[in-house]
């Protein structure tokens, strides 16, 4: 199974068992960068699961953003 279909086959469970709403809410909490331990919490699951669920829907993306005073000092400089 391609993990593509994968993906699709998990979500379908999850919608199945607790909703589409919920599985809403539960994408918006791991947008949110909530805890693992607050989403189990809620949805009664170990953060086992959470971080299973977390890796399955989506990707973490880091950031990393200059401060604006930083870019001032940069701008003076040139």
């Amino acid at each position: 199974m391609t993990p593509s279909r994968s993906r699709e086959r998990i979500a379908r469970n999850f919608i199945r068992r607790y909703g589409a709403e919920r599985f809403r809410r539960l994408l918006a909490l791991l947008g949110e960068g909530d805890s693992g331990e607050r989403i189990g919490t809620e949805f009664e699951v170990s953060r086992e699961r959470v971080r299973q669920w977390k890796n399955t829907f989506g990707n973490v993306v880091t950031l990393y953003q200059v401060h604006t005073d930083v870019l001032r000092v940069l701008d003076e400089a040139s």
